[in-house]
């Protein structure tokens, strides 16, 4: 057997050939549809042209996530390390042309935002905003509000998402001034232990345009502005309401600014039809939890069936699915019929709590249905349908004394502990 010849020098791959071809391997990932509340919120402030802030911990892919919406959207990515970054490489550097009394100082913007301009289009990553010192802070507000980087003004189509780790986990990390913190939509970034490791194993999910139904696009504009000016009517104090500590002032509070933000964002929810979850994320990052909890709560009762109309058609009402939504539309039924008690509403109540029998949950039923009969008159007769809802308030009542015998055995008030 003729000895082994090696390979000459020049044909062997090197070690670093062979080290980024592995790499490229690893690089090489897909994507593809799956459901992701945070990511579709993050997608729909983007759609709205709203200034956006990622809070979570290190490593836990803000950073991929910009990444990748960058390029499912088609954008260019212009990252720019907020904390590295002196006040005048946003505000401007003075530049001294032939004739300043003329001319004036122009201020020069720096060269990745000229490179905006020229695309037209991108999305600017501020990486690392909570380590950005006050100074830093302050020259950003003219950017993110007014997009204008010394006397550039960036196109409409170019994005601003910012990041940021919370102070405690923060190099150096400093708490948003409230001036640029109500700047921006803020959204808590968490993974998804499933997500994560589908996306580690070489698939991540997509992040895509929400698609806006053309033909709402009026109804929800009015719908965000009847939502918020409804509440604000109401809750005059929620107009403006800066909060008491420095941490929560450096994030979402209810401010003009952020409000008439959450009416743009209830608009591209409503007419892209997100889910309750997304719409609130949105709004909770916007005004604050207390605020959105009491906007989203203002929504459920302006989307609930209106109880007239139900009374004036009850075989052909929609009732809602949700058994929360649905016993609120039923307590609406009732409390109109006492509000203005006759004959025929009364008859076309018990229609309406049939019809919720026969097509949800039966226990539902059972409140207002007692609540019904107390509002019956002497002349009125006792309507066919109501034999059906018998047993099963019967059997409510039943289950009530149940319960109420095994507290008296055991000493025990019922409702104790709940």
């Amino acid at each position: 057997m003729p000895p082994h010849t090696p390979f000459p020098a020049t044909d062997a791959p090197s070690q670093l050939d062979v080290a980024e071809r592995l790499l490229a391997l690893l690089r090489d990932t897909t994507t593809e549809p799956r459901p992701d509340d945070q990511l579709e919120a993050l997608t729909l402030a983007v759609a709205a042209d709203l200034p956006v802030l990622l809070w979570g911990e290190p490593g836990i892919g803000k950073t991929a996530a910009l990444t990748q919406l960058a390029e499912t959207l088609d954008l260019p990515l212009t990252t720019v390390i907020a904390s590295v970054h002196e006040p005048s490489d946003f505000s401007g550097l003075p530049i001294v042309g032939d004739d300043p009394a003329e001319q004036g100082v122009p201020m020069a913007p720096p060269d990745w935002a000229v490179r905006l301009v020229r695309a037209g289009r991108g999305l600017l990553f501020l990486d690392e905003l909570s380590t950005a010192p006050p100074a830093v802070q302050a020259a950003l507000l003219r950017l993110v509000l007014e997009r204008r980087i010394g006397s550039l003004q960036l196109p409409p189509g170019v994005r601003i998402v910012a990041a940021a780790n919370p102070r405690g986990s923060a190099a150096d990390g400093w708490e948003l001034s409230p001036p640029l913190a109500n700047r921006f939509v803020h959204l808590q970034w968490t993974h998804d232990h499933d997500v994560v490791l589908r996306g580690l194993g070489g698939t991540w999910p997509r992040a895509t345009l929400p698609r806006l139904d053309a033909g709402r696009l009026p109804a929800a504009v009015d719908h965000a502005r009847r939502a918020v000016c409804g509440l604000l009517t109401t809750r005059p104090a929620l107009v403006h309401r800066l909060p008491s500590t420095e941490t929560r002032r450096g994030g979402a509070w209810p401010s003009p600014r952020s409000w008439d933000m959450t009416i743009r964002l209830l608009a591209f929810a409503h007419a892209a039809g997100s889910s309750r979850e997304v719409l609130s994320m949105l709004v909770r990052g916007t005004v604050g939890d207390g605020p959105g909890l009491e906007l989203l709560a203002a929504l459920e009762r302006m989307d609930l069936p209106d109880p007239e109309e139900l009374l004036a058609d009850p075989a052909g009402a929609e009732l809602p699915e949700r058994g929360d939504r649905r016993q609120a539309t039923l307590d609406g039924v009732v409390a109109a019929v006492r509000k203005r008690p006759d004959r025929s509403r009364w008859d076309a109540a018990w229609a309406l709590l049939v019809r919720a029998l026969e097509t949800g949950a039966p226990d539902l039923v059972v409140v207002p249905a007692t609540t019904l009969a107390a509002l019956r008159q002497e002349d009125w007769d006792v309507p066919e349908s109501i034999e059906r809802l018998a047993g099963v308030v019967t059997l409510s009542r039943r289950a009530d004394q149940s319960q109420e015998r095994a507290a008296a055995r055991t000493g025990d008030p019922v409702g104790a502990g709940r």
